[in-house]
């Protein structure tokens, strides 16, 4: 592993692309209808916690599959949220409520606003109703049981299933087992809030039916192309079995939340594609130190308030090679304007069998910018992954377009310093059509078939030593890209309500022929509908088709449909 130094170049051309953005939007908010007006928003703004309430008032995250988020974000691209960060999820449902009283007070300054902003505000503000009263003075104790729910997927047709090699059928969908047939997925979810602390958990039962294992051909290839010793073909078993997701104690220290159990995260901006972390693995292991309310450095240093930092310390299962490997990473996201939001973050992969963890190792972990002259197993840093992102409201359609990229490196420090060696994916969010103010439009695209690295998928989310490296039990903690791949994703949503959503989407990748012989291609497309029945109850469902050729799995084209059900009770929590 070689990590080089940020060249002067790359800094010159971040610094002057920064300061030209920082000097239109002084230019744009000069026009008191583009300012940051709400008292909410100017606090923390100023990286000042609102009365100082939440230091003591413990919070949940919200799960990362909640219809909070995309009502959220679209309340942010319409113009109405300016603090928010976007690239760094989960969030508390104290950061939520205080969004909300945000756009609350933006809605209001404003006079004449968007009807679906008023819309999302009102229904959000129900939502968030007892973290508002919380941060005025009430009470603070809290048991919730969150949800219950049961999901039936059905899949017609060869599925995909590896996303290490092969890609995946099902995406983002927090590790869940599925193979073709008949899959449950029954659980719920609830917490217990005493002062400033919370517990949490969101448990499950899987089921997912058998499946025939690789062909000999396939398995050889698998063994070669990851560097591992020769294994015979296994057939997947029928899964039944009880599942933690998200299950944590926290407590909120000083404006920073504290937790320790099993966690989901999502570091990017994209919807569709997190390359650094995202949930398309089961939640891990982790102590996590997230910062609930920004904060400001002092000095020059001021100008980046404010600025919110998201740390964590776990481990990954199910990996081989080698078994019981650790990770870290540490996200820092600031914005230097209301409309623009940069995020930096890193991730090492340590540990693990023959690479013993020892106090000098740890410190190399975090500290190390270059790798040992004679690297060795005693000496080894581990697996160093820097990432960079932002979030742009475009000027002159400040309420209409948003624009943002997401960018991973290995052995670079940064991908700013060695853009031709990074995975990017860049995308847009049309928060309204003209015309069709109900419907939104969102593009990303996402690529790890970097330029000048194509090598036989040993380069992105592959290592010499870490053979499994950025998987959680077999599945991609990062893209669901995987290694030299291609995609493209397309999202369009119709807003019945703020809860009640039509969307469309596509799905297109492909893996190239440098890593899998005779590359792949796939294309998917899906409808997801979500209908509340009544504010207890909610139903949705899902419909997707898929087409996908890959000559070492199947001489010919393959098909598959995928359908699910989900109904979800919602009972009413329980205050004192």
């Amino acid at each position: 592993m070689c990590w080089g130094r940020l060249t002067q170049r790359s800094l010159a051309v971040c610094f002057g692309l920064a300061l030209s953005i920082i000097r239109t939007e002084a230019h744009q908010d000069a026009d008191p209808s583009q300012s940051n007006s709400g008292h909410t928003a100017t606090r923390i703004a100023a990286g000042e916690a609102p009365d100082d309430k939440p230091r003591s008032v413990g919070s949940p995250y919200v799960e990362l599959d909640s219809w909070i988020y995309p009502a959220i974000e679209r309340l942010a691209a319409l113009g109405y949220i300016h603090t928010q960060f976007l690239g760094m999820r989960p969030w508390t449902r104290l950061e939520c409520a205080l969004s909300v009283q945000e756009a609350g007070e933006e809605i209001e300054a404003s006079g004449a606003p968007i009807p679906a902003a008023s819309r999302l505000h009102d229904e959000l503000q129900k939502e968030f109703q007892f973290e508002i009263n919380a941060l005025a003075g009430g009470k603070r104790h809290q048991i919730r049981p969150e949800s219950v729910y049961a999901n039936l997927t059905g899949i017609s047709g060869t599925s995909l299933n590896d996303s290490y090699h092969f890609g995946q059928t099902i995406i983002n969908n927090f590790g869940r087992p599925y193979q073709e047939g008949f899959n449950t997925y029954d659980g719920f979810s609830g917490y217990l809030i005493y002062g400033r602390f919370t517990l949490y958990t969101r448990s499950e039962y899987q089921h997912a039916p058998s499946a025939p294992a690789y062909s000999p051909a396939v398995q050889q290839f698998i063994n070669t192309i990851d560097a591992n010793p020769l294994q015979p073909p296994t057939p997947i078993p029928e899964t039944n079995q009880f599942r933690l997701l998200d299950t944590y104690l926290s407590v909120n220290l000083a404006n920073w939340d504290l937790s320790f159990g099993k966690q989901s995260l999502w570091w990017g901006p994209g919807e569709g594609s997190a390359l650094l972390f995202s949930n398309n693995t089961e939640p891990i292991y982790m102590f996590r130190a997230s910062r609930i309310i920004p904060f400001k450095l002092p000095w020059i240093f001021r100008y980046l308030a404010p600025m919110k930092w998201d740390l964590f310390y776990g481990k990954l299962s199910g990996n081989q090679y080698p078994p019981r490997p650790m990770i870290h990473g540490e996200k820092i996201s600031f914005k230097p304007t209301p409309n623009l939001e940069l995020g930096f973050s890193r991730t090492v992969e340590l540990g693990g069998v023959g690479r013993p963890l020892t106090f000098e190792r740890i410190w190399m972990s975090y500290f190390s910018v270059t790798s040992p002259k004679n690297e060795t197993a005693s000496n080894d840093p581990g697996k160093r992954t820097g990432g960079f992102d932002f979030n742009y409201r475009v000027p002159y359609l400040r309420n209409w377009l948003t624009v943002y990229a997401d960018a991973l490196s290995t052995d670079d420090p940064s991908p700013l310093a060695a853009p031709r060696r990074a995975a990017i994916g860049p995308g847009f969010y049309l928060a309204q059509i003209p015309g069709a103010a109900k419907l939104d439009l969102r593009v990303e695209a996402v690529y790890t078939n970097t330029p000048s690295s194509s090598n036989g998928g040993h380069f992105i989310y592959y290592d010499s030593f870490y053979h499994d490296l950025y998987t959680n039990k077999g599945n991609l903690i990062g893209s669901w890209i995987g290694r030299e791949g291609q995609g493209l994703q397309a999202w369009s949503t119709y807003w019945f309500s703020p809860r009640d959503t039509l969307q469309f989407s596509y799905r297109r990748a492909k893996v190239y022929a440098t890593f899998v012989p005779g590359g792949e291609t796939l294309n998917d497309g899906s409808a997801r509908l979500a209908w509340w029945m009544r504010q207890d109850l909610s139903v949705s469902a899902f419909v997707q088709y898929e087409k996908w050729l890959a000559p070492i799995l199947a001489p010919t084209a393959q098909t598959n449909w995928t359908s699910s059900v989900e109904v979800t009770f919602w009972p009413r929590s329980r205050n004192w």
